[in-house]
């Protein structure tokens, strides 16, 4: 076996270090190469690591003795065994009021790509309902009725809710959108193919921004307006794992 040099060991360790793999692949180099310099190269460059991976051990030991972020433990008045009545529950919609459905019709659905699933008119309140989501309608049921308990049957719709009249009323200055003091609700998310790429195609479309995806410390995601100002967050499932790992 050909000796190795200091440079070739640090080759060796950094590839391994690089690669997820120092300890088995280091460990099969000093099996064939022992000159006493290199092990104790070795020895030397691995003290630290090996300190770094017994921390690391204990932490998740102690991670696993507390139970996981997500378990009761470490979140007071979580119940991890939902009350047996509310078993076929689920999320359904999501309502805010909206000023022209004119405008925040064409928005939801030529620029986020979203179906009407139902509308809804209430002529003697004077309002109308606006049910949006990412279902296809042709297989909505042609009966009215019917088809309003189709809409209702799906998850993570958007309840535009138009009162008539604020669309052409000079005075009406608009709905809170909750980002301003007091602040309350913040916003719904989309999960899009590519972030980068859908934040080109609505900056083309002249879509307000409240974040670009580069902006700010959290990369690879962003925060759009709608039409009445309501944010949107924007992101893929390529890199919201990065993004958010230091929290996780």
């Amino acid at each position: 076996m050909k000796e190795r040099s200091v440079s070739n060991w640090k080759e060796i360790i950094r590839d391994a270090v690089d690669h997820g793999r120092l300890a088995a692949r280091a460990n099969v180099c000093v099996a064939r190469a022992k000159p006493a310099s290199y092990l104790q190269l070795y020895q030397q460059i691995m003290r630290p690591i090996n300190m770094m991976r017994s921390n690391r051990c204990r932490f998740v030991s102690s991670s696993m003795a507390s139970g996981f972020k997500e378990s009761p433990s470490n979140n007071p008045g979580l119940h991890t065994s939902p009350d047996e009545a509310t078993k076929g529950y689920f999320m359904q919609q999501t309502m805010y009021r909206i000023k022209d459905p004119k405008v925040s019709l064409d928005f939801y659905s030529r620029v986020l790509g979203m179906s009407l699933l139902k509308r809804l008119d209430f002529p003697e309140m004077k309002f109308s309902l606006y049910f949006m989501g990412y279902e296809d309608p042709s297989s909505a049921p042609c009966d009215s009725v019917d088809r309003t308990v189709w809409t209702f049957s799906k998850k993570a719709t958007i309840e535009l809710t138009h009162n008539w009249g604020t669309e052409s009323d000079h005075d009406f200055k608009g709905y809170h959108n909750g980002n301003a003091e007091p602040r309350g609700f913040g916003h719904i998310g989309i999960t899009v193919d590519d972030t980068y790429k859908a934040c080109e195609r609505f900056e083309r479309l002249g879509v307000e921004f409240v974040k670009k995806p580069d902006d700010g410390k959290m990369k690879g995601i962003a925060f759009i307006k709608d039409p009445d100002g309501y944010w949107i967050e924007i992101f893929d499932l390529k890199t919201i794992g990065g993004t958010t790992g230091a929290a996780a």
